[in-house]
């Protein structure tokens, strides 16, 4: 019999771990729970999760500051669950190193939706090189610089194809801002936030059906983009 996965959730509020354990361990999860960032650490070392469901208002330790201490020594993923709405506090974690960021409210869907992309990304690193990356109808072939949408060739800027690329191998993670410009642009184009969103508006128009309302490259508000994908994920070949 192959092997549940285990997912630590790190929260300090009863009721969330009431909810969360029943309605995980339903989804096909083994659950360990931690009550505050120093349980949470002992419970990464003990149990060698494969995902992390992480409160960031903790009694002991500020949320960013786990994530930063459990990055020191493995890539788990890490979805980060928080009332902390603000925009900087997102971006920080992300920046830490969180993997992707679930504002409370939240229904159980979307986080065992986010919890299997972060299993299939099998950690916050990028996906080992491959020739082909296919999500929905959109098929890029890495090596020959081609993409198909619907099998019609899509014609990409160097750019545009490096963006589409990086966002496809992120396998529906969110990435930031900063991140997608520092691995596109270069660490000196980090600020250039504009810059993005004029190439993602541009491959919007390539790639959208409606780009005013697009489905394909989703924005995370103040954040930065992600792709959505359909429900077998990224196909890697």
């Amino acid at each position: 019999m192959s092997r549940r996965p285990h997912v630590l959730v790190v929260d300090d509020e009863p009721q969330i771990q009431r909810f969360l354990k029943p309605a995980l361990t339903a989804a096909g999860y083994d659950v360990v729970r931690a009550m505050d960032g120093a349980e949470g650490l002992a419970a990464v070392r003990a149990h060698a999760p494969d995902v992390i469901v992480l409160d960031l208002g903790l009694p002991d330790l500020d949320g960013k500051e786990v994530i930063s201490l459990i990055r020191r020594h493995c890539d788990t993923p890490i979805i980060v669950l928080s009332a902390r709405g603000a925009e900087d506090e997102k971006i920080a974690a992300l920046d830490r190193g969180a993997d992707d960021y679930v504002a409370k409210p939240f229904g159980i869907g979307e986080l065992l939706a986010r919890i299997r992309v972060a299993l299939r990304s099998g950690g916050r690193g990028e996906a080992a090189p491959v020739t082909v990356l296919a999500s929905r109808d959109l098929v890029v072939d890495v090596d020959a610089h081609r993409v198909t949408q619907g099998g019609e060739i899509v014609k990409l800027t160097p750019k545009e194809f490096d963006l589409l690329v990086a966002l496809m191998r992120a396998g529906g993670r969110v990435l930031t801002h900063r991140a997608l410009l520092a691995r596109v642009w270069g660490a000196a184009h980090v600020e250039d936030t504009q810059y993005l969103r004029v190439f993602i508006g541009q491959l919007r128009q390539k790639l959208e059906r409606d780009p005013a309302e697009p489905t394909v490259i989703v924005t995370e508000p103040g954040v930065g983009y992600r792709l959505a994908l359909d429900p077998a994920g990224i196909e890697e070949a």
